[in-house]
């Protein structure tokens, strides 16, 4: 079987794209999604989507982490997958698409794509993290120089520890650099490693700074090893409604692999 595939990436976080309309992939195939993703004996990424026909929308975002499992809403995915229905003409400057966690609209214009996030209802705090979902579970902790973090070593012990444990959670390192500017390194459950970018950590990270009041801006930049994604939303109370997440979405190259 040939498959023909896309190749896209956002701030640095990569994702086969498959134009699978016509149902012909196999999707329940973990190993073959996950040898896919291998960067040494397939093509390479940090997980695999598929564009499917939706009747309620302008297309369906299925999406894969690296190791094959169907999973949670991935921010920057949904933003790259915006682009690739673009380059297939299904949609022009703005759309409105369905994912596992609902509907999303975005807009793009000249490679950056903005991306509307579900709403958040709650922010728990704890001792010295908070925890929240923002299409996906992230927990979140604020340091000083994460650079010196082993964000493998140390995120592999949160994500797999309590009160995680087997559903596990993605964990984020974050240091404040200005009232409305923050450095962000994330390690990815199904990745399982650190990425150069989580679009819905991120959106995570911008959302707890507020909570926590380490910053009273609605439009939070965040610098990951990647590159730079723009965070913003509207505060009700304890909610978070109207997020959005802003950056770039790119198509790297296409091609064929036979498997």
């Amino acid at each position: 079987m040939k498959i023909h595939f896309y190749k896209y990436q956002g701030a640095g976080n990569d994702f086969i794209m498959i134009n699978n309309r016509n149902n012909t992939f196999p999707k329940n195939d973990i190993k073959l999604i996950s040898k896919l993703c291998d960067r040494r004996f397939g093509i390479g990424a940090d997980g695999l989507i598929l564009l499917e026909s939706s009747d309620k929308s302008d297309f369906t975002m299925v999406y894969f982490n690296a190791d094959g499992n169907v999973s949670t809403m991935c921010g920057n995915g949904g933003r790259c997958i915006v682009a690739f229905a673009k380059q297939l003409s299904i949609v022009k400057n703005e759309t409105t698409f369905d994912a596992v966690d609902g509907f999303h609209f975005a807009s793009i214009k000249n490679d950056i794509v903005n991306l509307q996030m579900g709403d958040v209802d709650t922010v728990a705090e704890f001792e010295n993290y908070s925890f929240l979902n923002t299409g996906s579970p992230h927990h979140v902790s604020f340091s000083d120089k994460i650079s010196n973090i082993n964000v493998k070593e140390e995120g592999a012990k949160i994500r797999y520890g309590a009160p995680y444990f087997k559903e596990g959670t993605n964990v984020n390192f974050a240091e404040q650099i200005s009232d409305n500017s923050f450095k962000v390194r994330t390690y990815e459950r199904g990745v399982e490693d650190e990425t150069l970018a989580c679009g819905t950590g991120v959106t995570a990270v911008a959302l707890a700074a507020n909570k926590l009041n380490k910053t009273t801006a609605n439009n939070i930049n965040i610098e990951v090893l990647g590159g730079h994604l723009e965070v913003s939303f509207k505060r009700e109370g304890n909610s978070y409604t109207n997020v959005f997440l802003k950056g770039p979405a790119q198509f790297v190259f296409e091609g064929n692999i036979t498997i």
